[in-house]
């Protein structure tokens, strides 16, 4: 049966005519190259039976936050936020605070910086940025990591000098299973997930395979592997929609989640899929 309380952590919309999205290049990103706003997630998200879901931030740009909390503010569906700040800013502190005392601003649980794309595969430890992960800390706020591989080291150590930040790895730090390429990434899982203030999302999977030729079992060396290093306790399921809509359906996604936990007890599958988001970004009892 599936869990009465269902807690989507990660997804994203956007409004082409508002704010570009520079990201989405190609023909093969065509399908997702429009607007995606909360009455297209909505009716699938509740007939998957969703409980509450988590807005996630798109683009380093400081307007799309508050836009966003002020459309969490007004939605019944997004109980939680993920912003961005810039977090090299001499100001970030002051500019968080100015974010929570926004529309919306009590639905901020996190920020996010797409380090994905930063050239210098130990950005997280640059001192400014390390400032600024301390200011994040000092808000009461997570901070998701969205890395490549080669970026999760440079993870681990910013989590072992700030053991008072959490830290959420978005999308399993996306391994290339397309590939079937596991290591060095599981070796470098295992040593983030040693640090007890670290969590990380069971999303993305579906968009790092083969997009026109995946299966759970494909998916499942890399779903067990987050499993094992993290636990139920610091795992947490997000769809990461509409990317994944290039791959598969939400539906689809939820589903190959639900295979690749059937594994696990009762209470540890309600962990999975809103306990660990709940008290990871403090999001409330259902």
């Amino acid at each position: 049966m599936p869990p009465a309380d269902l807690v989507d952590t990660h997804h994203h919309f956007w409004d082409l005519s508002v704010r570009d999205q520079a990201w989405i290049t190609g023909p093969a990103m065509g399908p997702i190259r429009r607007d995606f706003a909360p009455a297209d997630l909505e009716p699938e998200a509740r007939a998957a039976g969703v409980t509450v879901t988590v807005l996630v931030q798109t683009v380093p740009d400081a307007r799309e936050t508050p836009e966003f909390l002020a459309l969490a503010q007004d939605s019944p569906l997004v109980a939680g936020v993920v912003g961005w700040t810039d977090l090299t800013h001499p100001a970030v502190a002051e500019r968080i605070a100015g974010l929570r005392e926004g529309p919306g601003g009590d639905r901020l649980v996190a920020i996010r910086h797409q380090v994905q794309a930063e050239p210098d595969p130990e950005w997280l430890l640059r001192p400014d940025v390390r400032r600024g992960l301390a200011a994040v800390a000092a808000a009461g706020l997570a901070y998701d990591l969205v890395v490549l591989p080669r970026q999760l080291p440079a993870a681990a150590r910013a989590a072992a000098l700030l053991p008072g930040l959490t830290f959420v790895l978005d999308h399993l730090g996306k391994p290339r299973i397309a590939a079937g390429q596991r290591e060095p990434w599981a070796r470098d899982i295992a040593r983030l997930a040693e640090r007890a203030n670290t969590a990380c999302k069971l999303s993305g999977l579906v968009t790092e395979a083969a997009w026109d030729a995946w299966d759970a079992e494909d998916l499942r060396p890399y779903a067990d592997t987050v499993i094992e290093a993290f636990g139920p306790d610091r795992l947490m399921f997000g769809s990461d929609w509409p990317v994944c809509t290039l791959a598969a359906t939400y539906g689809e996604v939820l589903d190959a989640a639900r295979s690749l936990t059937a594994g696990l007890g009762g209470p540890e599958r309600a962990a999975v899929f809103a306990g660990t988001a709940r008290r990871v970004y403090g999001l409330g009892p259902a």
